[in-house]
């Protein structure tokens, strides 16, 4: 697996407006190692990596993107004979996957898709020519791999890349019939037609999100909910009701389960962000403040400013406008 450390930390530090001399000065460490470093000349230690962790707000996860010597051997022996694929290369590259999707709660998009994309190709190029009893999980991880990069691309407004990349998602989810990753993978093809202002796709692709079978309780009332909203903008007023009874059906269930871990943000109270989105769609503004606001407010501090959050920190200016 590539390292591909010194790019994110280059990125991530330009992001937060450190030189790399700056930064050396605020860690305290040598210019020169930083700069090897940051060159792809020295592997970091775990001390330097954590703070550059720490330097650029990433609350760990830059840190996690760096694979211990062991594991790096480890994959590597998998990528020269992928029949033999082992149990800890698949959990190496699921924790990086982990850390990569955390990353993408505090720095800008563009910050990692280069990364991305290339860790992307070389899991699903292992994939291909991988054998044996692990091949479902790593298939599984290669399908979070390419809906995260897919998920990026449409942040970024690259819909058409975005599209192509979560449809490949959503089939190597249904070869091991993983209906959690399926039904992630269609709900952010309804983020995408939500971008673009094509309310018959929002409520196509989140209510295929819902009814996916495997799909998670709480992804299942976020999908309902955003799926309502575009039926809402569509003046179907009492379909979209009907599908907010849906999602209320499902939040007992939910309230009992801890958020799948490949959708770890599906909280009750992200979930108070979508029911925003829905009656800010039906014309009910006081309401849906109320819920975004208090969504916001219970978002984990460190996903607060996270750049996905500005779509419904704008909803809510547009609510409390027309209130």
């Amino acid at each position: 697996m590539r390292d591909d450390f010194p790019d994110l930390a280059r990125r991530a530090l330009r992001d937060a407006g450190y030189s790399m001399k700056a930064a050396a000065r605020e860690m305290h460490y040598d210019p020169a190692y930083l700069s090897r470093v940051l060159n792809g000349k020295q592997r970091p230690s775990e001390n330097l990596a954590h703070a550059l962790d720490s330097l650029v707000g990433a609350g760990g996860a830059l840190a996690g993107t760096l694979l211990s010597d062991d594991d790096r051997k480890r994959v590597a022996r998998s990528a020269e004979n992928p029949s033999r694929l082992d149990a800890g290369t698949v959990d190496a590259l699921a924790g990086v996957l982990a850390a990569y999707r955390r990353l993408d709660d505090s720095v800008q998009p563009r910050t990692i898709i280069p990364a991305t994309t290339a860790q992307m190709r070389e899991v699903t190029r292992l994939l291909r020519a991988a054998r044996g009893r692990h091949r479902d999980r790593l298939a599984d991880v290669a399908s979070e791999w390419v809906q995260f990069a897919g998920w990026l691309s449409a942040q970024v407004c690259a819909f058409g890349e975005g599209l192509r990349l979560l449809d490949e998602a959503v089939e190597l989810a249904d070869e091991t019939g993983n209906g959690t990753l399926a039904a992630q993978a269609l709900n952010f093809k309804g983020y995408i037609a939500r971008q673009q202002g094509r309310p018959r796709g929002i409520a196509r692709w989140f209510g295929a999100a819902a009814t996916t079978p495997g799909a998670h309780p709480a992804q299942r009332i976020g999908d309902y909910l955003q799926a309502a909203g575009g039926l809402a903008e569509m003046g179907e007023a009492g379909a979209a009701l009907r599908l907010v009874e849906d999602a209320e059906k499902l939040m007992d269930a939910a309230a009992g389960l801890p958020p799948p871990e490949t959708a770890y943000w599906l909280t009750p109270d992200f979930n108070r962000m979508n029911m925003g989105i829905c009656t800010l769609a039906l014309g009910r503004y006081s309401e849906a403040a109320d819920h975004l606001r208090a969504g916001l407010a219970g978002l984990p501090a460190e996903l607060r400013d996270a750049p996905w959050t500005w779509e419904h920190k704008a909803a809510l200016r547009r609510a409390v406008a027309a209130a």
